[in-house]
C-alpha cells in the first residue's frame, strides 16, 4: 500500500480563487473510492502505487476541461512494501514521540 500527496495548481485563471477547480479534482478523488485526506496545501490518497499514478494523471487533466491553459502538479509518492501504509499513521508515530 502506498501514500500519494498531490497538489494540482491551475495557473492563469481569471480569479485568484481556486476552490472551484480544487472541488472538481476532489470529486474525482472521491469517486475513485480510494481513502483520502484533503488539507490546506494538498491531498493525501491511499492505494496501490499503480492506481495512484493512474489517478494522478486523471487529476492533472481535470482543470484543462475547465478552460485552464496551464496546470502545475506536484506529486509525492511513498510506496512502502514492508508494512501497510495508512493515512495518518506517520503523524501518529511522530506525535507518540513528542
Amino acid at each position: 500500500m502506498a501514500l500519494m500527496e498531490i497538489s494540482i495548481i491551475p495557473l492563469g485563471t481569471a480569479s485568484t480563487s481556486l476552490s472551484k477547480h480544487v472541488a472538481s479534482v476532489v470529486k474525482l478523488i472521491k469517486n475513485s473510492g480510494l481513502s483520502y485526506r484533503l488539507s490546506d496545501m494538498g491531498t493525501t490518497i491511499e492505494g496501490e502505487a499503480v492506481e495512484l499514478l493512474e489517478l494522478a494523471k486523471r487529476l492533472h487533466e481535470a482543470p484543462f476541461s475547465q478552460d485552464v491553459k496551464r496546470v502545475y502538479t506536484v506529486i509525492k509518492l511513498d510506496d512502502r512494501r514492508d508494512k501497510r501504509a495508512n493515512i495518518g499513521e506517520k503523524v501518529k508515530s511522530v506525535e507518540k514521540r513528542l
